[in-house]
């Protein structure tokens, strides 16, 4: 007797989603519906180069639904999660109901300010290319600000930019920033004699970068604050009031630009048991993925907490392998049980993590392995295009890369931004 097609829902497109659906799309037992608030897929790693122009939106980003184009056993559902009702084996999007057999939710994290309101509302985060963007016209806007004034405050405001979170995003940030400084602020602002010594990289931790080795926190250090980046660490961002940072040490900085890289925390998810919710918010799993007290639901990557790998009894890292082989592991198990088989718990492989920091400089560590310099840097941007989908964005990006770097002149510096009146009237149209 022949199965019936088991519907398998799965909310977000990022990187647990995608290589779920990649994996498990050739079984035709299976119609997967995957739901996304956003039309495409985006790879949050190169965030901080749309963020300061150094590459398009385009080069990271791929719709859904070009994806899934030849696909029969593939729909898009454009929708935002509001609840899971576990009873009824359903989801309610703010675009409609989805029913399902299998729920797997991917939704990932959101910035966490940490009770911070007035560092949630007035600081810059990083996590969407709507946020990449919006820090990308604010960073411009205030250059040209700064070119206008004669007031000297003034000046200094719009010319400091402060980086909270010394992890691998805030150190990418600050790099990047500091080589546009040297590189093309000096030939396109010849009014601002030196933007790099208005760079402030800050951490409440002991160093940057704290989950890598200490020869990967030392380079990091050494080479930011060669390129002139002032790196605060042991001291955490307090307050954002009218323009000025409060540090916990006492210390201000007058900055209108806080770009927040402190910390994540995992989106609410209304309608699982409060039992299966943990620290962070994070959805508490078994060593299949299944979320706690529910019999057909699963959660994975950075939104998900499982305590059950004997090598990382404390949860495995927020990292993006940990995404990408979860959603491989639990096709594999889907198709398994599918088949009458028991399901393999899943056992994180560390292959280690790196980032870069500047132009020609990066740091890696691997399992028993660090290396730094010009060929880390060439590993970085080598593993960074393999992961992109669609062959156009990978040549795309390869060669956004090369122009860039060969001539340090990014042209990308547009200040492209919608009316104050068209962005009210669709947000009254959404609250309606």
């Amino acid at each position: 007797m022949e199965q019936p097609v088991k519907k398998v829902v799965i909310v977000g497109g990022g990187f647990a989603g995608i290589n779920l659906i990649k994996k498990l799309r050739k079984d035709k037992r299976f119609h997967i519906t995957l739901v996304d608030k956003n039309n495409y897929h985006f790879f949050p790693p190169l965030l901080y180069q749309v963020a300061t122009a150094f590459i398009e939106p385009s080069n990271i980003s791929y719709p859904f639904r070009r994806l899934f184009q030849e696909e029969t056993n593939l729909r898009f559902h454009m929708g935002c999660l509001k609840k899971v009702n576990p009873d009824q084996n359903t989801i309610e999007t703010d675009t409609g109901i989805v029913a399902y057999d299998y729920l797997v939710l991917c939704l990932g994290t959101e910035t966490n300010y940490f009770g911070m309101e007035r560092v949630k509302d007035n600081s810059l985060p990083m996590k969407t290319i709507d946020d990449a963007l919006n820090l990308r016209n604010h960073l411009l806007l205030n250059m040209e600000e700064a070119v206008r004034t004669k007031d000297l405050k003034e000046k200094e405001k719009h010319l400091n930019i402060v980086i909270a979170g010394g992890g691998p995003t805030g150190v990418e940030l600050a790099g990047m920033l500091a080589e546009l400084g040297r590189n093309i602020a000096l030939k396109e602002y010849p009014e601002i004699k030196d933007l790099r010594s208005h760079l402030y990289l800050i951490d409440a931790g002991k160093s940057l970068l704290s989950p890598m080795s200490k020869k990967s926190q030392e380079e990091a250090t050494k080479v930011l604050k060669k390129l002139g980046v002032h790196v605060i660490t042991n001291t955490a961002v307090k307050d954002y009031v009218d323009d000025v940072v409060y540090l916990a040490d006492g210390r201000t900085i007058p900055t209108n630009v806080l770009i927040w890289a402190s910390g994540v925390v995992a989106r609410e998810i209304r309608g699982l048991p409060a039992s299966s919710v943990g620290r962070g918010r994070r959805i508490l799993v078994d060593e299949h993925n299944k979320v706690q007290g529910t019999q057909n639901i699963f959660a994975l990557g950075d939104i998900c907490l499982m305590t059950a790998d004997k090598n990382f009894p404390n949860g495995h890292p927020q990292l993006a392998q940990v995404a990408i082989q979860g959603g491989k592991q639990l096709a594999e198990n889907l198709i398994r049980q599918a088949n009458g088989k028991p399901m393999e718990p899943f056992a994180y492989n560390d292959k280690g993590s790196m980032a870069i920091i500047s132009k020609y400089k990066a740091v890696v560590d691997l399992p028993k392995l660090f290396f730094k310099g010009f060929g880390a840097w060439m590993v970085w941007l080598f593993i960074h295009i393999i992961p992109l989908i669609g062959f156009r964005n990978k040549m795309k990006l390869a060669f956004s890369w090369f122009w860039s770097f060969m001539t340090n002149d990014p042209t990308l510096r547009l200040i492209i931004r919608p009316r104050k009146e068209d962005v009210q009237k669709e947000l009254t149209k959404m609250k309606t």
